[in-house]
């Protein structure tokens, strides 16, 4: 499905707008419910990663295929290793068989798990055969995807001696360690994080509660770029959302006062307000904590017409496609200067943005929905945009609320 944006009139934005269940904290709850099922969860995510999830948990089958699903991908290989007697081939789409999860295979192998690699080593698909883990003490570089070490945070608890995770390195990405650690602690499930050494103590069994989960501050993010790019005045209420949030992503609301946007917090809910005019000095962030809004970010300042230099994206390259490249192709295309490296990206001010440019979105979610703004300022045309659903199944209505119009091309 490809689809034609563009706005009949562009006025001020005053809308309300309720968002889905934070993906990341849902997909962990999810493993964390089946370990202890006293768990009950409200607000689940209804994106496509969750529901994956969901149904490999729950499945009978031997081949669990998890789609683009990456979290699930790393989430359900320490799940499944420490099952004991399950046996299951875990495997994903063309894309997912070429993001690397060697590291963590190596981390659950040292730890005495059963895994082997159905085809190329280091990659999916997986043959593993869950067995009962006996040693307490493994290693992993704190630089690598986060994902892999709450993978083993989250099934620590239930293995006979607990872990204890001695993290190699630099340590990226500390806001979603913290977010699974946050919520152990929600289950009385004793940790330490002291220094590169994060302990979890076994626990065999947790009182009966229930989980609210917080909507996805990523998602938040697209709205953030809405009312930065709209007039002075525009807002948008976003629900369900709360200050202290276990999600690194909500240092939105600190970044988007660049942008002149105020972030208003309620019981339960944010108000987006633009203020002011955006400030078009430089903006230098290291994104090492929340890599996931670099793409909204670059494209609000080209949006805005700012140069910025977004640091701490090495991580981006393994993700649904290598963002960064697809970044600098896209913005390109669009009249856009940009630079990338492994780990950075350079955009220079700009005057021209190219109007019905056909915006590729490479199987990522996010490339489709980190664009969609740049429709209050030209028409712009978004390739396989149904991908948003894998995070965001409302999207394109929402896009419609706040006055972006949404038509399918033929």
């Amino acid at each position: 499905m490809d689809l034609l944006l563009y706005v009949l009139k562009h006025k001020k934005i005053s809308q309300n707008i309720t968002i889905s269940g934070s993906k990341s904290e849902s997909n962990r709850l999810l493993i964390l419910q089946k370990l202890f099922p006293k768990i009950s969860i409200e607000n689940l995510s209804d994106s496509d990663d969750s529901v994956h999830m969901q149904h490999a948990l729950s499945t009978e089958n031997e081949l669990v295929d998890i789609g683009h699903a990456g979290t699930a991908m790393r989430f359900l290989t320490s799940y499944f290793a420490t099952t004991e007697g399950k046996k299951v081939i875990l495997t994903g789409s063309e894309r997912m068989q070429n993001r690397p999860i060697k590291i963590l295979v190596d981390a659950l192998q040292d730890l005495g798990a059963k895994i082997e690699y159905e085809d190329k080593i280091g990659y999916p698909p997986l043959k593993i055969s869950g067995t009962k883990i006996t040693k307490e003490k493994v290693q992993i570089h704190g630089n690598v995807s986060s994902q892999y070490i709450s993978s083993l945070l989250l099934v620590a608890s239930k293995l006979k001696n607990g872990l204890t995770i001695e993290l190699l390195g630099e340590i990226t990405s500390i806001p979603y360690i913290e977010m699974t650690l946050s919520l152990l602690h929600q289950l009385g499930i004793e940790t330490k994080f002291e220094g590169n050494i994060i302990q979890v103590f076994p626990k065999k069994d947790i009182d009966k509660q229930t989980i609210v989960v917080e909507s996805d501050w990523s998602s938040a993010s697209y709205f953030y770029s809405i009312v930065a790019i709209s007039e002075i005045g525009s807002e948008i209420r976003l629900s369900a959302y709360k200050k202290d949030s276990l999600q690194g992503d909500s240092c939105l609301a600190k970044i988007y006062q660049h942008f002149g946007v105020e972030t208003v917090f309620s019981e339960n809910s944010i108000t987006l307000k633009k203020v002011q005019k955006t400030n078009q000095n430089l903006l230098e962030i290291d994104l090492k904590n929340a890599p996931d809004i670099a793409q909204t970010i670059a494209v609000t300042c080209f949006a805005e017409g700012i140069a910025c230099n977004l640091a701490g994206l090495h991580t981006l390259k393994i993700k649904e496609t290598d963002r960064l490249e697809a970044l600098h192709y896209e913005l390109t295309k669009l009249g856009a200067t940009i630079s990338v490296s492994d780990k950075s990206l350079h955009l220079e001010k700009s005057t021209e943005i190219r109007k019905n440019i056909q915006i590729k979105t490479y199987n990522d979610h996010r490339m489709a929905m980190a664009f969609a703004p740049l429709a209050l300022k030209v028409p712009i045309k978004i390739l396989d945009a149904e991908v948003v659903t894998k995070s965001y199944q409302k999207f394109w209505d929402d896009m419609q609320l706040v006055g972006i119009e949404v038509d399918e091309l033929v």
